[in-house]
């Protein structure tokens, strides 16, 4: 990986995600739209690195790319060392076997007019080959091991709740005991109940098999409870990285900040707490950008915007906290005079 200083000290890495850029082209009279911009990650063996952005930060079509579904402008992207930016075909299904995905929406990712065992045992079919009753004892045992009754094979998804959905979906991740799973928004659509039982069966599932996730997510309440670091995107770049009790607690890029104050908590003091430090000079709405196309792109909603901020992109700076931050605050610039704002 090129040297970057958003990637800490760590073991060699599963994935490297280096300096990666993604472009949507959208008609030849409009410009193409960059949705993710030279952004360098990594995820270490049996670690689960968070993602975290509102809706249009380039967290989905990042993960989209890792699994060649997004089309790469620059940087590469590799799978143990190996190149994988630009995988073709049968490159990409022989990768299945080491790359999983679970998506968000529990009804859609499962085929209505198959059963459960057939869905489960397709990868078996396929890949290894396996004759239908061996196929089927795979099968049982893993949706035991996901926390569904063995006869669950013989129904079809209509049957299921989205929680048991999302569990089968889960075990069809694992059916060919992959390194790496991209869990894409997967408890989201979940109710509150739900979703902590996902996530506590997702990290019972890492330990038990030595699993790294690249789990992305909107909410940063879900995801101090699964991942190690976080990994804060805005507009397509990443402003903020560090380790999750940090950024999830006391964060420092105000973007991430406010992301924070979004989420609620049942404690009056504690949410009024956080509402004054969401350092927002005005309230967008979700997704709306700063109408820049240089400098910080949170520029447009900070209250501590400087010149610097509008017109050049801030550098990744060490945190004590042991993170890193792309914030002009912590480059040593000294505030503009900004308006007075009340707490939102």
């Amino acid at each position: 990986m090129t040297a970057s200083p958003w990637e800490p000290d760590m073991p060699e890495p599963l994935l490297e995600i280096d300096q990666v850029s993604v472009e949507y082209h959208r008609g030849r009279r409009t410009p193409p739209l960059r949705a993710v911009d030279n952004v360098t990650l990594s995820v270490a063996p049996g670690e689960t690195l968070a993602i975290v952005g509102e809706s249009g930060s380039g967290k989905s079509t990042l993960g989209n790319a890792v699994l060649g579904l997004a089309p790469v402008l620059g940087g590469a992207i590799r799978f143990r060392g190996r190149d994988i930016t630009h995988a073709d075909h049968r490159e990409r299904r022989a990768l299945s076997r080491h790359i999983q995905v679970v998506f968000q929406d529990p009804y859609g990712s499962l085929n209505p007019v198959r059963t459960i065992g057939q869905t489960l045992a397709e990868p078996f079919l396929v890949h290894r080959n396996l004759d239908s009753a061996a196929a089927r004892a795979e099968v049982t045992a893993m949706l035991r091991r996901v926390g569904l009754p063995a006869d669950a094979a013989d129904r079809y998804p209509a049957k299921f709740s989205g929680g048991q959905r999302q569990r089968i979906a889960i075990a069809r991740a694992l059916m060919l005991s992959p390194q790496l799973i991209i869990c894409d928004e997967a408890v989201s659509a979940l109710d509150l109940s739900v979703q902590a039982q996902i996530l506590n069966l997702l990290s019972d599932l890492q330990r038990e098999f030595g699993l790294s996730y690249l789990f992305i997510s909107h909410d940063l309440d879900v995801v101090r409870h699964i991942s190690h670091r976080v990994a804060v995107l805005l507009h397509g770049r990443l402003v903020e990285q560090g380790p999750t009790a940090v950024v999830t607690t006391d964060p420092t890029h105000p973007y991430t900040q406010a992301l924070l104050a979004a989420v609620p908590v049942p404690d009056p003091q504690e949410q009024l707490r956080r509402r004054t430090r969401r350092n927002l000079e005005k309230r967008p709405r979700p997704g709306e950008s700063s109408g820049r196309s240089g400098g910080c792109p949170f520029s447009g909603r900070c209250m501590h915007t400087m010149e610097i901020c509008i017109t050049e992109t801030p550098p990744p700076s060490n945190v004590s906290s042991g993170g890193m931050v792309a914030c002009h605050l912590h480059a040593g610039h000294v505030l503009l005079e900004t308006p007075t704002q009340q707490a939102v």
